[in-house]
């Protein structure tokens, strides 16, 4: 019995040891990457750090030669400034403020219906013109807001909207960049999912809004992000006339208009125009980053 035990033991298998792999590279190759990762973001960084800066400098720091990176003695007297300017026009700064929030939350999520209707159909189904449609949504990337001005503006003009909100509302609905990462997006979205909710008798509406959206959550929250920040900064002088209806970015930029004795008002208007897209974006970075990652792939 004893032999018997110990020829068990003898070709008893040992146990796999797992030795954890080791990089290719030496730690001086790490630390240069950190280094290099390091400078690339402060270049990133350094625009922001700058302007935030700026906006807490006093006017005699803001022509100082050579000029400082962070301010001497800082202080919030430009915004304090900025905020009496703006409340001694004629229209209120409550309501640049609304005329801008309204325009940005209804192009933005009459864009997000829109591209992500269009976008999974175009993903998921086969149609005569399916494939040309896609080709000049590709297409429309290529040119620039400046580049479609001109017919823009004699479109609208002819529909009578000319110094509305629908002129800016409108016009986000098709634009072309969400429309892409959708599209892409949804197309790696196994046509499984969508088969067996069918076959448990769920209608197209119920599978694109139970389905579909929770599983391309990282796609329409970056499309998001791309939608406010196009309306938010959006001018709109060329389609609208009417003071009242002024967005909020233009009458900051009237302000930044004022000369030497407003280069103070100047900075903390740049901060205040680029503070809600930051928000915006660290708040769905991660998003974003899975969204651009796997926009390209399919199954």
């Amino acid at each position: 019995m004893s032999k018997k035990i110990k020829t068990e033991k003898a070709y008893k298998p040992k146990a796999k040891i797992l030795k954890k792999r080791k990089p290719n590279r030496s730690r001086i190759g790490d630390l240069f990457i950190y280094f290099f990762l390091l400078c690339v973001a402060f270049i990133m960084l350094f625009p922001i750090i700058y302007a935030v800066s700026s906006a807490l400098k006093p006017l005699d720091e803001l022509f100082m030669f050579p000029p400082k990176i962070l301010p001497q003695n800082p202080t919030t007297d430009n915004f304090s400034d900025l905020f009496v300017t703006m409340g001694k026009s004629w229209v209120t700064f409550t309501r640049y403020i609304w005329n801008t929030v309204f325009m940005t939350f209804v192009g933005t999520a009459g864009h997000l219906i829109i591209a992500s209707m269009g976008a999974f159909v175009l993903a998921k189904y086969e149609f005569p013109g399916s494939q040309t449609f896609f080709k000049l949504v590709t297409t429309a990337l290529m040119f620039s807001g400046y580049v479609t001005q001109i017919p823009s503006y004699l479109i609208l003009n002819k529909l009578g909207w000319i110094d509305t909100y629908w002129s800016l509302i409108v016009p986000a609905f098709a634009f072309p960049m969400g429309f892409f990462l959708m599209k892409q997006y949804m197309e790696g979205l196994p046509m499984s999912l969508v088969e067996a909710a069918k076959i448990d008798g769920a209608n197209e509406w119920r599978v694109f809004m139970t389905i579909v959206m929770p599983n391309v959550k990282p796609a329409w929250l970056t499309m998001i992000i791309y939608s406010v920040q196009n309306l938010w900064n959006q001018r709109a002088s060329m389609y609208i006339y009417s003071e009242e209806k002024k967005t909020l970015v233009y009458a900051l930029q009237q302000v930044q208009s004022g000369g030497v004795a407003r280069a103070g008002q100047a900075s903390a208007v740049t901060v205040v125009v680029m503070i809600v897209p930051i928000i915006i974006f660290i708040l769905s970075e991660s998003q974003i980053l899975e969204t651009m990652a796997s926009s390209g792939l399919k199954d």
